[in-house]
């Protein structure tokens, strides 16, 4: 399936980019898979690689810890949008969401404060626009309010406050996304700690074996 959003389309590019640059660091990171309190039960951790062990089952009863309803459900559709599912799972199946609410939950009052300011300030241009919250904006909608707001080059002291606040939010999705068990599997094919019975590529000369 192709990639119809192109904000989407941008972040995923980028992020392959950083994270080929980085030569694998992405494997040293932690796994939000493994994350238990993203995913309700503490005693249901994985500890172990994430391609031979499933994630944990995801807690339906699960509850923000920061978040309110709202704040959520915007959280949610912006990291989608970021990180959309194409042949491949998105933001949303990988519960980045969950992951951005239990960072925040830990973050000091200065950066909680600021990101809620920014999830306000998408609802105040989505108001200003069209009269709605950004959550009930159509996908067409959406991605044109958002589209200058995922420009770096962006000077407009008007887009300001969005410019800076789709940075934060798309470098959490992008880092949540790809560090999750989803992302480093089937986004990226990461084979965890697959164990080999040869090295494939090894040298076949004769004389140079064992």
């Amino acid at each position: 399936m192709a990639d119809q959003n192109p904000i989407g389309s941008v972040a995923r590019r980028e992020a392959l980019k950083k994270l080929a640059a980085g030569a694998g660091a992405a494997t040293t990171l932690p796994i939000l898979g493994q994350g238990a309190a993203l995913l309700g039960d503490p005693s249901q951790a994985v500890r172990a690689c994430p391609s031979t062990h499933p994630a944990p089952p995801v807690d339906a009863s699960w509850k923000p810890l920061f978040f309110d309803e709202h704040q959520n459900e915007t959280v949610i559709t912006l990291t989608e949008m970021i990180v959309p599912q194409t042949d491949t799972p998105g933001a949303k199946a990988a519960l980045v969401n969950r992951f951005i609410d239990l960072v925040l939950n830990e973050e000091e009052p200065d950066m909680q404060k600021e990101f809620i300011e920014g999830l306000a300030w998408m609802d105040g241009r989505a108001f200003k626009q069209h009269g709605k919250p950004f959550v009930q904006l159509s996908p067409e909608e959406q991605i044109a309010l958002l589209e200058p707001l995922a420009d770096p080059g962006n000077k407009n002291p008007e887009d300001g406050p969005g410019v800076k606040f789709f940075l934060k939010i798309k470098d959490w999705t992008l880092y949540g996304y790809y560090t999750s068990q989803m992302g480093m599997e089937q986004e990226l094919h990461y084979g965890g700690c697959t164990y080999h019975t040869e090295f494939p590529g090894a040298c076949t000369h004769p004389e140079h074996q064992s």
